[in-house]
């Protein structure tokens, strides 16, 4: 399903620099680091949030609208996935062979995915496996990827015959030269919009399934019969997924659950309230159906900037094109949350989220772009690099924390007493006197900082497992 190998270094994200300047013409091919420590840096959050988030609300998912820092990690994938997927393609000029990686990738993603986050693994907690056919989990990350990637993919290998080799002087004849991925998002935000805002939502039931509540295996009802709701429990997300996957088949811990009309220890997780809207105890999917379909922006977005280190040949061209439009993005999605024309909502994937996650996704690799491939400071980054190429490895073991249920897994006397409990109190909490201060620390320094060193090594004896 997957492949371990070893691979010499520049093979992958290469640009073609033989009409650059003198300053940039010193290799015939030159590897993009910031492509890898872009990755690197999404794969660490990923890590931090996950890790961190619970003791550290503001650094977790918001619990409905906002936006914190683990609300940027999926579209900073997504981003990153669309720049890989031009530069790659690029150098396939055979649809066939070109279209069977992606399809072959395609399921490879969904298949981690399934096995990942569709209830098989309990790790890193729970020293069990398996799961209920009757509640598996069929939406994830990995599966929104795929979706992502197996679209703009297929729209890139197509329109490979149409893309000139050299860009007309025209001032916008990027935007003109990638026409058709242009119409796809307009398409996309169009069926998205008329769905979310057009879809009748009724009422509904659902039983509680969390065998810790007073209420399990009450039926519960939640009352709708609206159209063009943004709220939890009346949207048109929820509804979609509820009808197409069922509701068994969704996420039982959605962030809403955090938020103040659920518990009164919002925006950290605690008993619901007495008076809690019955919605509190649903379950819902944050990467179902809808929403990622409206998640296939960020990779156009993403794609469009690898068309522009593609295609335009001198670094302040693209510098100004990639902050201009990130500027643009960000603005504009701010714009949109403030006036209440469409909150910022990573539940739901709003069109506004889009625009501020994709804009700060394009200032950061900006940042990267300029750090490390212009200035050369690659050595200020390199963990994150070694990170980024070998991100599945990374978000395998650490982020979906395999590697921490394998540790776990030897335990003294009690489950809970094995070396990662022990370090995480007596080394970080005990030392800091604070559960906050010391989880974060040890998030930082063991675990993030392992998988560096670690991703380093193999990078050293260039082993990478790739899809």
């Amino acid at each position: 399903m997957s492949e371990i190998k070893a691979i010499k270094d520049g093979e992958q994200h290469h640009i073609d620099i033989a009409a650059a300047p003198v300053s940039v013409v010193k290799e015939k091919k030159r590897r993009v680091a910031s492509v890898d420590v872009f990755r690197g840096l999404t794969v660490t959050l990923m890590i931090l949030v996950d890790d961190a988030g619970g003791d550290w609300p503001k650094i977790g998912h918001a619990p409905w609208n906002g936006c914190n820092l683990a609300d940027f990690v999926m579209p900073f994938f997504l981003f990153i996935v669309g720049i890989a997927i031009a530069l790659a393609l690029k150098r396939i000029p055979d649809r066939c062979i070109a279209t069977k990686k992606v399809i072959l990738r395609t399921l490879k993603l969904i298949f981690w995915g399934l096995l990942l986050q569709g209830g098989f693994s309990h790790a890193p907690d729970k020293l069990s496996y398996g799961v209920d056919m009757k509640k598996i989990r069929w939406c994830g990350i990995l599966q929104r990827i795929a979706l992502a990637y197996f679209i703009v993919g297929m729209l890139e290998i197509a329109t490979q015959g149409a893309q000139a080799k050299e860009l007309p002087p025209a001032r916008f004849s990027i935007y003109k030269l990638y026409l058709w991925h242009w119409m796809l998002g307009a398409c996309v935000l169009i069926v998205y919009l008329a769905v979310i805002y057009g879809t009748y939502v009724p009422t509904w039931q659902f039983t509680v399934r969390n065998v810790d509540s007073p209420d399990y295996g009450k039926i519960l009802t939640v009352a709708c019969d609206v159209r063009g709701k943004l709220n939890p429990p009346c949207n048109a997300v929820g509804y979609i997924d509820r009808q197409v996957l069922g509701i068994n088949h969704m996420y039982p811990h959605p962030a809403w659950k955090r938020s103040k009309v659920c518990t009164k220890r919002s925006p950290y997780e605690g008993p619901f309230k007495k008076d809690a809207p019955s919605w509190c105890w649903a379950p819902f999917e944050p990467e179902g159906i809808l929403s990622s379909f409206s998640a296939i922006l960020s990779t156009i977005i993403g794609v469009h900037f690898g068309h522009v280190l593609i295609q335009m040949k001198d670094h302040s061209s693209r510098l100004t094109h990639w902050i201009m439009m990130g500027l643009g993005l960000i603005v504009l999605g701010i714009v949109l949350h403030f006036t209440d024309a469409i909150p910022l909502n990573k539940q739901l994937y709003t069109f506004s989220y889009v625009c501020v996650t994709s804009g700060a996704a394009a200032l950061v690799f900006s940042f990267f772009y300029i750090t490390v491939d212009i200035w050369r400071l690659r050595y200020l980054f390199m963990p994150l690099e070694w990170i980024g190429m070998n991100a599945m490895l990374v978000y395998v073991m650490a982020a979906e924390g395999i590697f921490a249920g394998f540790i776990n897994g030897w335990y003294y006397d009690d489950p809970h007493n094995t070396l990662i409990y022990w370090i995480q109190k007596h080394i970080f909490i005990n030392v800091w006197h604070s559960r906050r201060v010391g989880i974060l620390l040890y998030v930082i320094f063991v675990e993030i900082l392992f998988w560096g060193i670690i991703s380093g090594i193999l990078h050293w004896l260039g082993i990478y497992w790739k899809l």
